[in-house]
């Protein structure tokens, strides 16, 4: 997400900590380059000159005192323009309502059906409430097969009344959310190719029959600056509360994202980051801030495996690293845990520095993996336990129970003795962390 345009602005602002002060010539240079890296990402035009030209007033009016390096103040500028340009602050849902009722409306393609499912995955993972998903989406073929699916794969509870008016379907969930003690009623409604009347009346149409605390607009970020004109037309007819932009993870340049607000005065409340189920993030322009300007995002990594990872377990593997007592038993618990929390090339992009240190273009085959995971699986629960009396009968049989060779059965032999010295050495004190 907003990959191109990072790396842009990161080299862009990389010129000028070079600099002993910032002058208006060497300001002029680099904000030419901040304004081509926006304009490529697809910002609009109005905005990406306002921005530059806050920036700029910004940096050569601000009195750079002895102890802050040029650079650095120019680097916090940027971030904080950057922040308010995404929002400035965050937006929670409303989520007051018992229950509480948020309608998901958008053009067909955007994403809309499978968004919901995931933002009820979110809510219920989040808030440990309990969601009902609502099909009143009539007429796309198949719409209310695929919400039932989604449903069903992640265990949350679908409406439905066939293909009948959206608008009694609607009301009757909410009555039934009521007897049946659902916290939240999401309702999936039905999109058109374009934004018409026949669609903004019937949607009218179901906000006031039901009184939603939130209408968010689902938006594909592959859209570009039209974006900007579906937002408007939906929020004319409308009081959308919020955006959630869809395909931020696809090949996207990112400038809806950084127009969508300064442009439509509509807040975005959540980015789909994966096609997962668990691949909706909340919106917080701060820490996107952060990460489009290769700062990390160390929250959002400390939440992720807040709601991934097992504590207890977490906290025995490392009582077990300290203790000199880590096998591989350990270590097949502990990498299911990592796995829990999502693609590792990801999570690499939320650590500060992670470009600098060139980690931003690691690769990480599953598939090695699940190799690993195969040949640990293969082992008897003895050879866990004490892999030091594996040798060449045991090693031709593991990598045989998984379908390996006995050279991947070595290496992760080899590598596991290595993992196990370096954790002695930094449990005794003997060795130095980078950082």
């Amino acid at each position: 997400m907003f990959e191109s345009l990072g790396d842009r602005l990161q080299n862009a602002i990389h010129k000028i900590k070079g600099y002993g002060k910032i002058t208006e010539d060497n300001i002029s240079d680099m904000m030419r380059e901040i304004r081509l890296a926006l304009l490529e990402a697809d910002v609009n035009y109005t905005v990406v000159k306002q921005f530059t030209n806050r920036v700029k007033e910004k940096a050569l009016g601000e009195e750079v005192i002895s102890s802050i390096h040029p650079g650095d103040l120019f680097v916090k500028i940027v971030k904080d323009e950057l922040t308010e340009l995404l929002g400035g602050n965050s937006e929670e849902l409303n989520l007051k309502g018992t229950p509480a009722v948020l309608m998901m409306v958008g053009l067909q393609g955007s994403g809309k059906t499978t968004s919901i499912a995931k933002l009820a995955n979110f809510l219920r993972k989040k808030h440990s409430k309990k969601p009902l998903l609502v099909a009143c989406d009539v007429y796309r073929p198949a719409a209310i097969d695929q919400l039932k699916q989604l449903g069903k794969q992640l265990n949350i509870e679908v409406y439905d009344e066939g293909k009948t008016d959206p608008v009694v379907i609607a009301k009757n969930a909410v009555l039934y959310a009521k007897e049946n003690h659902y916290d939240y009623v999401l309702i999936d409604t039905a999109g058109r190719l374009h934004v018409d009347e026949a669609l903004m009346n019937e949607l009218e149409n179901i906000r006031a029959s039901v009184d939603p605390q939130e209408i968010l607009l689902v938006i594909d970020s592959m859209m570009g600056q039209d974006a900007i004109n579906v937002i408007t037309g939906f929020n004319d007819k409308l009081p959308l509360t919020g955006v959630v932009l869809t395909k931020l993870d696809g090949d996207t340049r990112g400038g809806v994202a950084l127009s969508v607000r300064h442009l439509t005065n509509v807040p975005i409340k959540f980015v789909g980051v994966s096609e997962k189920m668990d691949g909706l993030d909340f919106f917080d322009p701060e820490r996107m801030a952060g990460r489009i300007l290769g700062m990390g995002d160390i929250v959002s990594l400390v939440e992720k495996a807040t709601e991934s990872i097992d504590e207890k377990e977490a906290l025995k593997a490392t009582k077990r690293m300290q203790e000199g007592k880590f096998d591989l038993e350990d270590f097949l618990s502990t990498m299911k845990q990592i796995k829990k929390l999502g693609p590792l090339e990801n999570l690499i992009k939320l650590i500060p520095g992670a470009k600098k240190m060139g980690l931003t273009n690691v690769k990480i085959d599953p598939k090695q993996m699940s190799h690993i995971e195969a040949i640990v699986l293969s082992m008897t629960p003895k050879e866990r336990k004490h892999p030091e009396i594996i040798k060449a009968s045991r090693k031709t049989r593991i990598a045989s129970g998984s379908g390996t060779s006995v050279q991947e059965v070595n290496k992760l032999l080899q590598q596991f003795d290595q993992m196990k010295k370096m954790m002695k050495s930094v449990s005794n004190g003997n060795m130095k962390l980078p950082f």
